[in-house]
């Protein structure tokens, strides 16, 4: 049911000449008209700056979790670096080492190899955790603004970013035991012991 009324004068910072009393899931909503008396098409054509600051500040506030990502996306990317040029330097060793010194070569490599997949997963997990976030952050901004029912939606793409960013972490903390067990098949035993003491 509509019922047009006079402006609200308690209702501050609209930019609107008449009310529009209209009944939506239950609860009472109030939307502006346009000088033709019709309702307006977007609540947001008669937003003042003064009510879209606090949308902006709901909306941009999952900017936090992009930078944290993008450390630990950076940390990674450096990481896979380091893999590959270790790959390099040892495979042409693989010629001209003895058969004993050869097998501990290969072994080196085989690690490095599954640490390169594990980084690549890692950064293909938390750009996808920055791509999910960078959806939210539309999502909550258009919902604010537009009044729209979209919370389920949102909660269903801020817990995929975290298990995301959850899988991210966990291949970073394989990535670094691997890369202690390929040390260790350098270190003598004696070394080993006085590392862990």
């Amino acid at each position: 049911m509509v019922k047009k009324r006079k402006r609200d004068e308690s209702i501050p910072q609209l930019a609107y000449r008449n009310l529009i009393f209209v009944e939506l899931t239950g609860q009472k909503y109030y939307t502006p008209t346009s000088y033709s008396g019709s309702p307006a098409p977007y609540p947001a054509a008669y937003m003042t700056l003064e009510e879209l600051v606090p949308i902006l500040q709901l909306a941009i506030g999952p900017v936090i979790l992009i930078s944290g990502v993008g450390l630990i996306l950076l940390s990674m990317t450096n990481r896979l670096g380091r893999v590959v040029d270790r790959a390099r330097q040892l495979t042409p060793l693989l010629e001209t080492t003895a058969s004993e010194t050869k097998q501990r070569i290969l072994e080196q490599i085989r690690i490095l190899s599954r640490r390169a997949r594990l980084v690549r997963t890692g950064i293909a997990l938390g750009v996808f955790s920055v791509l999910l976030t960078a959806v939210m952050i539309i999502g909550l901004f258009v919902g604010a603004l537009f009044k729209l029912p979209i919370a389920i939606l949102i909660i269903a793409i801020f817990t995929l970013c975290l298990l995301s960013l959850i899988a991210c972490l966990v291949c970073f903390l394989l990535d670094v035991n691997l890369s202690l067990h390929a040390l260790w098949l350098e270190v003598p035993e004696e070394g080993r012991q006085t590392g862990q003491s």
